[in-house]
């Protein structure tokens, strides 16, 4: 029986509660599952990739969200997707989604990623409604002006913006 690989990527800058539930929901239907940080060079980043990296590995791969028989690899990747893909034998994308707004951007990656390789399928997960509004842009706007980010990311994530902005 083949094993099935899926890579969900994004920037994940800082990782939310909203990843963490589309991790999870993921790993459940998947064999392998990359959790990889894309570099991006369009986005000004808080956190390196380095820490992003290991802020992953330390939420993701000490809490019980890998279940019997399930595989979860960290990892960082530079250049299209669809190339990672081909090199890690990953036949599904998965992307979050949290509202509507989402889904235009979404929906035309997919189409341009089906264009470059059909081989290739983007499966959408909807994030938990509590997480629906919870982006990494926000939880960062919300630690710079000394807000409570606690109830939108893990507690070592909230204590690395902590550290980030000083609070």
């Amino acid at each position: 029986m083949n094993k099935t690989v899926a890579i969900y990527p994004g920037s994940f800058d800082p990782l939310t509660n909203g990843h963490l539930d589309i991790i999870k929901r993921a790993i459940k239907l998947f064999d392998t599952l990359y959790v990889s940080v894309a570099y991006n060079d369009n986005k000004q980043s808080l956190l390196s990739v380095k820490e992003r990296v290991s802020i992953l590995k330390e939420t993701v791969l000490k809490k019980p969200i890998i279940q019997k028989n399930k595989k979860i690899i960290i990892d960082s990747f530079n250049g299209l997707t669809i190339d990672y893909c081909k090199k890690i034998n990953a036949k599904i994308i998965i992307r979050g989604l949290r509202v509507v707004t989402d889904f235009e951007y979404e929906f035309q990656l997919a189409g341009m990623n089906n264009q470059m390789d059909h081989s290739i399928t983007t499966i959408f997960l909807m994030a938990d409604i509590q997480n629906h509004l919870t982006s990494s842009n926000m939880v960062k706007q919300i630690a710079k002006l000394k807000g409570d980010v606690s109830k939108f990311v893990p507690k070592n994530v909230a204590n690395v913006l902590k550290k980030k902005f000083k609070i």
